[in-house]
């Protein structure tokens, strides 16, 4: 029952998370800026981003309610809150402000800090959960090289 509690807390803190970047980026990829920036020929249509996300949190909502079940503490709770102001900031850094170079770092720290919970919390309850976070960091590795794309020919 207590995994359920922390699955719903963690759907509804990661996905209000996706909504106030999705807010906060402006025009974002609709707007005259995104649609005039030369981007790498892999990027996929706009479709799979909405789709990506909602994997991904729905995996990684479900890595955080088996990590906390464990290892609940108030470091872990900064990690976390880490990640989540890491990953709404980027859509208002690149999206609204422009600021490409200091959005393609955000997207590396995320990775640092989600490759970090991947790493670091292994114990034999977490051995096959941490799988959960694959496609998060796919993702981010994704995000990385489209972001690095539009910095070095922008």
């Amino acid at each position: 029952m207590k995994k359920i509690y922390l699955f719903i807390v963690f759907l509804l803190i990661n996905f209000g998370g996706l909504a106030i970047g999705n807010l906060i980026m402006g025009e974002g990829p609709t707007g005259e800026w995104y649609n005039t920036l030369r981007r790498a020929p892999w990027t996929p249509p706009g479709w799979v981003f909405g789709a990506s996300w909602t994997l991904i949190m729905l995996c990684f909502s479900w890595y955080l309610a088996e990590l906390f079940i464990i290892r609940a503490s108030k470091f872990l709770w900064s990690i976390y809150t880490l990640q989540v102001v890491l990953n709404v900031s980027w859509n208002w850094l690149f999206f609204n402000k422009h600021l490409t170079g200091i959005a393609l770092l955000g997207l590396i720290l995320l990775t640092l800090v989600i490759t970090y919970f991947f790493i670091t919390f292994r114990s034999d309850r977490l051995k096959n959960a941490k799988y959960l976070l694959l496609p998060y960091i796919s993702w981010l590795c994704v995000a990385i090289s489209l972001n690095t794309y539009v910095v070095v020919n922008n």
